[in-house]
């Protein structure tokens, strides 16, 4: 093996180290708040992490947009890592030329990931404003729509 080999094979294994945090720690918080009367409320407060929104969007029901996090955040960069732990065990350099052919193919995906991650933004920005609801009393329809737009704009 050469010295670019054993270089490859240190920064496989430093991106699995630093896999587990960036999947245990907090990724996003979300926070809703209304100001009334000069004083601000807050109304809603999340922080998960990747692993907590997998569990969290597969309890309530959102199975699709809980495996695409699963695929492209967790499963895909381990098996990359284990296949490329695989590629420099192979002796056959046929067998090494299909294995980093294909994962070559699947580095094209990588960025997947970010479209994961963004929709599981928007799943948690949808289920902050999902049940907020105003009820206006005797205003006047300007000061209900200005009611509305301070509740849209403070959770977005």
């Amino acid at each position: 093996m050469t010295k670019r080999n054993y270089v490859a094979i240190a920064l496989t294994i430093l991106s699995l180290a630093l896999l587990w945090p960036g999947l245990t720690r907090p990724v996003v918080t979300l926070t809703a708040s209304v100001t009334a009367l000069g004083t601000t409320r807050e109304i809603f407060r999340q922080t998960q992490s990747i692993i907590e929104a997998v569990r969290s969007l597969h309890e309530s029901g959102n199975d699709f947009v809980a495996g695409l996090v699963l695929l492209f955040s967790i499963m895909v960069p381990v098996i990359k890592a284990v296949l490329l732990f695989v590629l420099f065990a192979l002796r056959s350099p046929a067998g090494r030329y299909r294995l980093f052919s294909f994962l070559r193919s699947v580095s094209k995906w990588s960025m997947a990931d970010v479209f994961a991650v963004g929709t599981f933004i928007a799943y948690l920005a949808a289920k902050a404003t999902d049940n907020l609801d105003a009820v206006a009393g005797r205003a006047s329809t300007t000061s209900r729509a200005t009611a509305w737009s301070r509740i849209w704009l403070s959770s977005s």
